[in-house]
């Protein structure tokens, strides 16, 4: 399964009033929302967060980096008689 590690380092770090930083936390959460309704599912694993979706094409989509083992990444193809 697709999967990216959540790590939240300064979401609003760079922000210089209440304001920027209720509007970055309110972009955060329809980002959220749309990742959502769109099949990402957040799980806890090893004390991490990790953004998983069951499709790679869509997690791939959302130009998401995969951090699963190379491994766990590939494809078996059939080979095809000619």
């Amino acid at each position: 399964m697709s999967y990216f590690t959540w790590k939240e380092a300064g979401l609003t770090a760079d922000c210089t009033s209440l304001e920027a930083m209720a509007s970055r936390f309110e972009e955060a959460a329809s980002l959220m929302r749309r990742m959502a309704d769109r099949g990402f599912v957040l799980e806890q694993r090893n004390g991490a967060q990790h953004i998983t979706h069951t499709d790679a094409d869509i997690f791939q989509s959302w130009g998401f980096v995969n951090e699963e083992p190379a491994e766990r990444q590939l494809t078996l193809m059939h080979d095809l008689e000619p």
